[in-house]
């Protein structure tokens, strides 16, 4: 996951929603269900984890049976003292009593349950970035101590692949042209880490590495499925089996969900997002901004993709009164830095959810340099009559000011070029006229006319007009 570029902002559900899930995840009830049977009889080791002959009597309160009952009746009894569900009261004697925490499950506000099941995460996630128990008893030493150097395992270079994944997961998942709710290939996710951006035909050695990754993936997520990060869909066995058959990251749509699925549950969000703030990380979220003045929401959904833009922008507007919504909109729209074009597009697009309550802040800025055209735009697509006709000037201040805000919307698109090619065809002056436009962006603008429009003549009309604009700026 890229750390330069703004993560999309994720749609959370709500917290009482989240924190049904978190207690009806499998381990923290079963971690529940443990710190309410544990009494003045239960005893623990050093490690403050269950005593070998309680195991059973755990596994059969929980329900387990099998071979992984004792495992992971174990798992849930750590999950149940590490997050204070279960506290040791005497290490010598190895007692325990219930934990404060407990209380919070049943009688505590969402947001102390999910700071609940936040902390049975980190215990989880930690499991995950361990090898196979068999493994390091296999290393152990003379002296009982784990020789990692013969493992193959580096606990932070692990910790850091698992991070990696989970980030890249949480990307394709807020992205809006990613799979959203729906399920990514495991091939996918593990090649996410694998294969290098630029490469073409993988090679044969990066293949080998997608696999290996792959079965590493296909045991960490069978670990976090049960604490609600994840829903899984497990490598096929037969496919693991079969030695002929190897895993690949590349494989027919109708085979690859053999190879695993996983995705995203809404509380995995809701932690994954946790984890990310907690670490420093910009990760922002949906009605983030509901409360913050209209100069927070125009720079801070300036980045956003549409959808999400949208969605901030309609919980903002949805605690405002809309004529007075309007006048704040229009009056953060203003300024003349860089920022300008975008805030005024964002402020368009805002004023378009908006409904006729607001004409009167429009009207009120129709001689505005910045906001006049906008204004006028917006009171025609209402239908409103007695509109004043834009001044040329307006006119050529106002398209400046619309390339530029998608210029920094999105850059070189098809449809910024698109865009580009219209203007030129609809006005065969424009570029005449267009230098002369004193709009801090109209060099920027027709330099990028020039590197968007096919028609080489064109271009070039772009370019020298663009320079004609940077020698009027500087004189």
């Amino acid at each position: 996951m890229s750390e330069s570029s703004p993560l999309p902002p994720v749609r959370l559900h709500p917290e009482a929603e989240l924190a049904r899930d978190a207690l009806s995840t499998p381990l923290l009830a079963r971690a529940a269900r443990l710190a309410r049977w544990a009494g003045p009889d239960t005893r623990v080791d050093a490690g403050a984890g269950l005593v070998d002959e309680q195991l059973p009597a755990a596994a059969e309160v929980l329900g387990l049976s099998g071979d992984d009952a004792a495992a992971h009746a174990s798992e849930a009894w750590r999950v149940a003292v590490d997050t204070g569900l279960v506290e040791v009261v005497d290490e010598e004697e190895g007692t325990v009593a219930t934990g404060e925490e407990l209380d919070v499950l049943t009688g505590g506000s969402p947001l102390d349950v999910l700071g609940v099941w936040l902390n049975a995460l980190d215990t989880v996630l930690a499991d995950a970035s361990v090898p196979d128990l068999d493994d390091l008893v296999g290393a152990m030493d003379a002296g009982g101590e784990v020789d990692l150097s013969s493992v193959d395992w580096d606990p932070e270079v692990e910790q850091e692949f698992l991070d990696g994944v989970l980030g890249n997961l949480y990307l394709l998942t807020v992205s809006e042209d990613g799979p959203g709710d729906g399920p990514v290939p495991l091939p996918a996710l593990a090649a996410s880490m694998i294969v290098p951006s630029d490469m073409g035909e993988p090679t044969n050695d990066v293949l080998e590495q997608v696999s290996d990754a792959m079965m590493r993936l296909d045991d960490q997520f069978r670990i976090l499925a049960p604490v609600g990060l994840v829903e899984y869909q497990p490598v096929d066995e037969a496919l693991m089996a079969d030695a002929d058959e190897e895993p690949s990251s590349q494989v027919d749509d109708t085979d690859v969900s053999r190879y695993g699925m996983v995705r995203l549950t809404p509380l995995g969000l809701y932690g994954l997002r946790a984890r990310l703030l907690e670490a420093g990380v910009a990760a922002p979220a949906v009605g983030d901004l509901a409360d913050k003045g209209a100069d927070a929401l125009l720079d801070g959904t300036a980045t956003f993709p549409p959808a999400a833009a949208q969605a901030e922008t309609e919980q903002w507007l949805a605690r405002r009164e809309p004529l007075a919504a309007a006048r704040e909109l229009l009056a953060a729209a203003r300024g003349a830095d860089a920022g300008g074009p975008l805030r005024r597009l964002r402020c368009q697009q805002a004023l378009s959810l908006v409904g006729a309550e607001a004409e009167p802040a429009l009207r009120e800025v129709l001689g505005d340099s910045e906001l006049g055209g906008l204004a006028r735009v917006w009171l025609s697509e209402q239908g409103a009559s007695d509109v004043p006709a834009p001044s040329e000037a307006m006119v050529f201040w106002l398209t400046v000011d619309t390339l530029a805000a998608q210029l920094a919307a999105e850059g070189n698109s098809e449809e910024l070029q698109a865009l580009v090619e219209g203007l030129a065809q609809q006005h065969s002056g424009f570029f005449a006229a267009a230098w002369r436009v004193e709009h801090p962006a109209t060099a920027d603008v027709l330099e990028a006319m020039g590197r968007l429009h096919p028609d080489k003549r064109i271009a070039k009309e772009a370019r020298k007009a663009a320079f004609k604009a940077r020698s009027q700026q500087g004189s």
